[in-house]
């Protein structure tokens, strides 16, 4: 055991002198080795305790390491030749500082940072993840693997690698921090470079491969095909309508792929799968001959239609015409909905143009074959007002069977500008059938005729020359419309209001008041009534025209002007335009 020099001086004559003592010591100290701290040397074990390891590294002092530091210390003996790594020549307390730790670290540090240099690869241990990646044992020292650097399909699940044993490459080094970085997809990617070529070469349109889904888009699936992507695009997918590639495809999954386009310079691969299977309106025309009944799913609903899928690939269209016998349907969405399983009748196919014509209303009978029978001409029938338009009124028969009350039909003695004024949606009115178009599905229906034609007995109760009491009902730009006593409408000019032409009307004449008037014209036909409040005046008193002209603020009359103005035959006309209003 090597010890300092430790000799009595010269005082009793029995030691050195101190000229002597100087000169052993500076012969001992020669005999140790240069020492400096942060190197690793080579020492011996001397003595081994409960706690500690004594080594001996050719020092004046020997140094002393934990024995947690020596896990396989049992295989130890005295005498055998360890390497430490020197971290203090010299302690606060004098003390040599010994790792043997640090050395095992610094001697695969160096190998690490060698295979670093030389690009060299590692065998390492995946061992617990970590934020981002995953840290790795390699020869002992934590490593880490970034997620992006594990493989060069995207991983999901870091997971599944703990445990796993691997082939890394170093691809960074921190020597202040003692950091390492590494990388198994950079060694995949060398491997997948001499396939990458191979497949590239070979390429090929019609070939058929095997790859596996990488990536899936709203617009299409990567497919790995072993080094080298292609695109399914959605269209190429199914012969079927595809609303997202994840409904035909999953991430990761095999499939077989066949090349329709490759571009050399852009490395572009087109794939499909479609191409595949057989074309599913090859023999279309065998399968579904008209007046097939099929079922199928309702996959797109536009204003005029259902698409229903048939089988994938096969596609029809549901008109909205086609849809019922009766009802009046705007949109498919009233009988159908999206992802419906729906039954339907083949009713055309065009196998060019790839169109198929659906029908569900001929699944039954069509009711108009017998609404003849339920309804024939001349019939009285109740109805509830389902539509009103400008033209006249639908009415509801029985649902899903309307019939039209035509504004002329509405009533035998008014002047209906519009229906509003007569009924409103959902009152129950009386209805004749006046006519039946099967062919054009119409049913023309009257409302006025549910009663007598009055207009026979108007002819005996205002006949030309007959005098009546009648009240404003409206104003219009040729006259005004008053109603008479047996509730018919009649029309009173303008010229035979006033000698004077009156230029407004509604300052001299308002709704509701009482005019004396004489029948100048009667049409039964053209069921129509003409009067004048001039003729009721002819041969009256002076007093009488006196007090008409001053209830009204027309200009002053005399008989005598009341004489000389004559009927108009052109002014007695009056047709009236139903409003839009």
């Amino acid at each position: 055991m090597a010890q300092a020099l430790n000799v009595p001086l010269d005082g009793d004559g029995s030691g050195y002198s101190e000229s002597e003592y100087k000169e052993l010591t500076k012969l001992y100290e020669s005999t140790m080795g240069s020492f400096h701290a942060g190197e690793i040397v080579k020492g011996r074990i001397v003595h081994i305790g409960d706690s500690n390891v004594a080594i001996d590294i050719g020092f004046k002092s020997e140094g002393s390491v934990s024995v947690a530091e020596f896990p396989n210390l049992k295989d130890m003996k005295i005498g055998d030749e360890v390497e430490v790594f020197l971290e203090s020549v010299e302690n606060k307390d004098g003390q040599l500082v010994l790792s043997r730790k640090r050395a095992d670290f610094m001697r695969v540090w160096e190998r690490i940072v060698r295979s670093y240099e030389k690009g060299e690869v590692l065998r390492g241990r995946c061992v617990r993840r970590t934020k981002g990646g995953i840290v790795v044992d390699l020869m002992g020292l934590d490593a880490f693997l970034p997620g992006s650097q594990i493989d060069v399909r995207p991983v999901r699940d870091f997971d599944a690698f703990i445990g796993k044993e691997m082939d890394f490459r170093v691809v960074k080094v921190n020597h202040p921090s003692e950091n390492v970085v590494v990388s198994h997809k950079i060694l995949v990617e060398e491997e997948l470079a001499s396939q990458r070529k191979t497949i590239l070469d070979s390429l090929e349109k019609g070939q058929i491969l095997e790859g596996h889904a990488k990536a899936i888009t709203d617009f299409g699936v990567f497919v790995d095909l072993g080094g080298v992507d292609g695109l399914v695009h959605i269209t190429d997918l199914s012969w079927g309508r595809v609303n997202h590639p994840s409904e035909v495809v999953k991430l990761d999954q095999t499939v077989n792929v066949v090349v329709l386009d490759f571009d050399q310079e852009k490395k572009r691969i087109s794939l499909g799968m479609k191409q595949l299977l057989p074309h599913p309106w090859e023999n279309v025309d065998l399968k579904y001959p008209v007046g097939t009944k099929v079922t199928g799913k309702v996959v797109s609903l536009t204003d005029y239609g259902a698409f229903v899928e048939i089988e994938k690939g096969i596609e029809g269209l549901i008109h909205i015409s086609e849809m019922s016998w009766t009802q009046h349907i705007k949109h498919p969405s009233q009988v159908v909905s999206m992802g419906q399983m729906v039954d339907g009748i083949i009713l055309s196919l065009d196998k060019d143009g790839k169109k198929i014509s659906l029908g569900m209303k001929q699944l039954e009978p069509d009711p108009w074959t017998t609404l003849m029978q339920k309804y024939p001409i001349g019939s009285k029938h109740t109805g509830a007002v389902r539509n009103l338009t400008n033209f006249g009124v639908f009415v509801e028969l029985e649902e899903g069977v309307d019939g039209l009350v035509h504004i002329s039909d509405l009533s035998w003695t008014k002047k209906i500008r519009h229906p509003g004024e007569v009924v409103k949606k959902g009152d129950k009115i009386d209805v004749v059938i006046l006519a039946i178009d099967v062919e054009q599905r119409r049913i023309s229906l009257g409302h006025k005729q549910v009663q007598d034609n009055p207009w026979e007995a108007f002819e005996n109760s205002y006949k030309a020359g007959t005098d009546v009491e009648a009240k404003i009902v409206r104003l219009i730009e040729k006259g005004v419309i008053v109603e008479l006593p047996l509730g018919v409408d009649g029309f009173v000019p303008l010229s035979q209001l006033s000698q004077i032409p009156v230029k407004n009307i509604a300052e001299s004449f308002k709704v509701a008041d009482t005019l004396n008037l004489r029948v100048i014209e009667f049409d039964k036909e053209s069921k129509k009534i003409v009067l004048s409040a001039l003729e009721f005046l002819r041969g009256k008193e002076q007093k009488l025209v006196d007090e008409y002209v001053a209830s009204h603020k027309l200009f002053p009359m005399t008989l005598k002007d009341i004489v000389a103005t004559p009927i108009a035959p052109s002014e007695s006309s009056f047709t009236e335009t139903p409003s839009t209003n």
